[in-house]
This record gives C-alpha cells, sequence and structure tokens, in this order.
C-alpha cells in the first residue's frame, strides 16, 4: 500500500507518497539500529554533543523551507510553523549538552572499604511513534534525548507528517541506522513496538493503550501521551478580556489540534455572562492566520457532526459550527454551551477548533468539573488573585496547570504529561526524558580481587 500526505489547505495538492515497507522492514531497521548503537555509545560523549548541536545548525539553516513545509503537509499558521522550527533548534541544542551531564553518583559503603557506584546506561534501539501536529517538534523531543544518552533511534512519524519526518532526518546526517525514519501505519507501528528495547509513543488513546499493552507485556519500558480534555477556568476576578483572548487562542489555535488546546471553558458565578460576550467576540475575530484548516476531510467532518449531534440533543451554538465555502479543510471556530454532560463533546478529546462554556457558582464546583474527566493534559486558571490561583493548582488533576495564560504551549526543559488517562509512564523533556531513556545499574567495587 502507498502512504499519501495532502496539503489540508489544498487537498488536491499531493505533497509526498512512499510505499508502506512493512513489518519485516521493520525489524530489519531495528536490527542494523541496534548494530550501530554500541558504535555510537562507544563514539563518546564529544561526539554525540557535537552531532545534537549538528541538527540544531542544520534546522536553523534550513528554517525557512522547514516552515513552509510543516505549513504545506499538516496545515499550521506560518507564524506557529515558524516557531516550530526555532524550538526544534532549541531542543537539539538543549539536548547537545546531556550527553556531558553526570552519569551517576558514587556512595559510601555500609561497612568496610570499597565503592559503590550507580550508572544510567541507553536501552539499546528507542522506538518512536510520533504524530503528525507538531511533526518537527515531537519527533525532536523524542529523538534528541534518546540518542543523548547514546540509544540509535527508529522513528515511525504519522502518515500524514511523512514529509516533514524524512526530511529531519535528511538534515540530521547521523552515521548510517543511528537516526532512521520509517514512514507507515498500523502494521509497522506494532512491528516496531515488537522490536526496539524502549518505546514512546503519543497519539490517540486507543492506539496509545494498545502500545502499552504490548510493550508491557514484552517487558519494555514504554511511555505513552494520550488523549487530553483540557479546561480553562475563569474566577469572577479575572480580567476578562485577557482571558477571552488567551481561550480564543487555546481553542482555535492551529484548529485546536494541540494536546494542550482548551475543550471546556468554566465560568465561575459573574464572569459568566461577561466571558461569555468576550469569548464569543475573540473567536468571531480569528482569522487563518492563527487557525487553518484542520488536518484531513474525516476530521472536518467528525468535528461537525459533532456539533450537529450536540445541537439535535439540546446545545446551542453560541458561534462558529459550521464550514466555510472555500478549498480545504476548514471548520468555524466554535463555541457551544448546553450540551448535555453524556454527550461526548463533554468527554472527549476531539482535536478541532471547538469548545464548550459551562456556568458553574463558585470554585469548588469548577474544580469539581474540571476533574470530572478521564484525561487531563493542560488546564489553565485565570485569576487577579495568586493566591487563589495557586490554591486551585493544587486541587486540579491536570500535568500541567497555567495561570493567566492560554493552556497551549510548553516548555522544553521541563517535564510533559498529563494525569489519570492522558499519560502513562514517565515524562517526556527536560531530565525526565534522560530518565527514561537510560537504565540504572549499581556497580560495587571490593578491595583486593585474589581468589
Amino acid at each position: 500500500m502507498t502512504i499519501t500526505s495532502y496539503n489540508p489547505a489544498d487537498p488536491t495538492d499531493l505533497v509526498v507518497a512512499v510505499e508502506e515497507p512493512g513489518a519485516e522492514a521493520v525489524r530489519d531497521a531495528v536490527a542494523r539500529a541496534r548494530a550501530a548503537q554500541s558504535g555510537w555509545l562507544a563514539a563518546g560523549a564529544g561526539a554525540r554533543s557535537a552531532a545534537l548541536g549538528r541538527i540544531a545548525e542544520a534546522v536553523e539553516a534550513h528554517a525557512e523551507e522547514l516552515a513552509a513545509l510543516i505549513v504545506r503537509e499538516v496545515g499550521k499558521p506560518l507564524a506557529e510553523a515558524r516557531g516550530e522550527v526555532a524550538r526544534t533548534a532549541a531542543i537539539w541544542r538543549y539536548y547537545a549538552q546531556a550527553p556531558f551531564a553526570p552519569s551517576g553518583a558514587v556512595h559510601e559503603t555500609a561497612a568496610g572499604p570499597g565503592l559503590l557506584l550507580t550508572r544510567r546506561r541507553p536501552y539499546g534501539v528507542a522506538g518512536l511513534i510520533a504524530p503528525w501536529n507538531f511533526p518537527l517538534a515531537i519527533p525532536t523531543w523524542k529523538a534528541a534525548p534518546a540518542l543523548a544518552v547514546g540509544n540509535t533511534v527508529v522513528l515511525k512519524p504519522a502518515p500524514e507528517a511523512t514529509a516533514c519526518a524524512l526530511r529531519l532526518a535528511e538534515l540530521a546526517g547521523l552515521p548510517e541506522s543511528v537516526f532512521t525514519v520509517l514512514p507507515g501505519g498500523a502494521e509497522e507501528g506494532a512491528a516496531l513496538v515488537d522490536a526496539a528495547d524502549v518505546v514512546s509513543f503519543t497519539g490517540s488513546t486507543g492506539v496509545g493503550r494498545a502500545v502499552v499493552r504490548a510493550a508491557t507485556e514484552r517487558g519494555v519500558p514504554v511511555q505513552a501521551e494520550l488523549g487530553g480534555l483540557n479546561a480553562a477556568l475563569v474566577l469572577p476576578d479575572a480580567d476578562i478580556e485577557q482571558a477571552a483572548a488567551h481561550i480564543a487562542a487555546a481553542v482555535a489555535g492551529y484548529a485546536g489540534q494541540k494536546c494542550t488546546a482548551t475543550s471546556r471553558v468554566i465560568a465561575v458565578g459573574a464572569a459568566h455572562e461577561p466571558l461569555r460576550e468576550a469569548l464569543v467576540k475573540a473567536l468571531e475575530a480569528v482569522d487563518d492566520a492563527v487557525c487553518g484548516p484542520v488536518v484531513n476531510a474525516a476530521a472536518r467532518d467528525r468535528l461537525t457532526g459533532a456539533v450537529s449531534s450536540a445541537t439535535a440533543a439540546g446545545a446551542t451554538v453560541l458561534t462558529g459550527g459550521g464550514v466555510p465555502e472555500r478549498a480545504g479543510w476548514y471548520v468555524e471556530p466554535t463555541l457551544l454551551t448546553d450540551v448535555p454532560a453524556e454527550h461526548p463533546l463533554a468527554r472527549e478529546e476531539f482535536f478541532g477548533p471547538i469548545a464548550v462554556l459551562h456556568a458553574v457558582a463558585d470554585l469548588d464546583e469548577a474544580i469539581a468539573l474540571a476533574n470530572d474527566t478521564p484525561h487531563s493534559l493542560s488546564t489553565s486558571v485565570h485569576s487577579r488573585s495568586l493566591d487563589v490561583a495557586l490554591a486551585a493548582a493544587d486541587r486540579l488533576d491536570a500535568g500541567m496547570i497555567r495561570i493567566n495564560a492560554p493552556s497551549s504551549g510548553v516548555d522544553f526543559h521541563l517535564p510533559f504529561g498529563g494525569a489519570k488517562g492522558a499519560s502513562h509512564g514517565e515524562r517526556e523533556q527536560g531530565q525526565a526524558a534522560l530518565d527514561f531513556y537510560t537504565v540504572s545499574r549499581t556497580v560495587s567495587v571490593l578491595p583486593g580481587g585474589g581468589a
């Protein structure tokens, strides 16, 4: 079969077409990567650091080309695409320093002479399965730490981001089989999980749970970033105009196709009416430079179908809800209210520019509603009171809590992950990623050595 990737803004524009390699090709690639791993580790910290630094330089040298490719392949607005390229280079440069960091510690013995030490060592081959929505940044924040500590990498990108992944590996210019990109679908992904020594996955909840089960049955370390239903809490003392602007950006930025996007807006007490008015106005002002198309026709139809289903069940569309009459897979930024609690829009991640507005009486009710979800990655809290916002942050079941800021947005040097069903295993990014891609060994050295 052939993998095809089309331009979401111009569905007649075929970006790339490649043949699916099949499971056997994946196993061969992992075997070659395993054979190359010892040499990559033995090259030393200096060689790995220099190699990752050169990748950062290559990304920066081709920044406009890469941004244009992101726009064309996944429909990301140009400003966000440029930001992603800059972040990609920064991540490679950040992890270029990691090979020189301590890889263990020396400890005193409990009794008598001798030496006790711990060392962290790479697993071997890291199998990485990445989504399409950040086609350079997510593969990078998986691959860079894995490579920095001495693993080799086999990356299977989402079909919709095939061209970006292939270009990244080409620019990386690493030794043969150190960084391999294998396009593919479900067959190739399953084969990679079955063959790699450590697995990192980002994608849908259903697929992610299958990945976790398969890796766990093999006894292989696995991390998985899955779905997220993210809330924005707005208190009566908040700067309502600022909160509305931040929430509109988090709902409609990149057409809501971020795992940190806001899909539930919870207005507390007197904040409800002014926020409702301000948020409708802010969403109606969003244009293509911010929103852009969704990734494909199936995504567009799923989103419009969800809105139709919700209105049939009694919901009210406050703004949006339609499809512009133009080429491309566009959906209007949409805000609904009175969505029944059992409707999928109130319980599931839809990955589009759609949010549901809720009104609650007080902060306790807001926190209870925000926490009433099977998975939460990022939550925003909007209030002029830092004490109130920090107290709320301690009570929210979310991996990341952003105060007076959009729920979307991450810092690549800090741990990234969600709560409940949103994540499985160790955190991504920062030091947490370096820990995930290594295993700790304890070494005991006793004096002497005679028989």
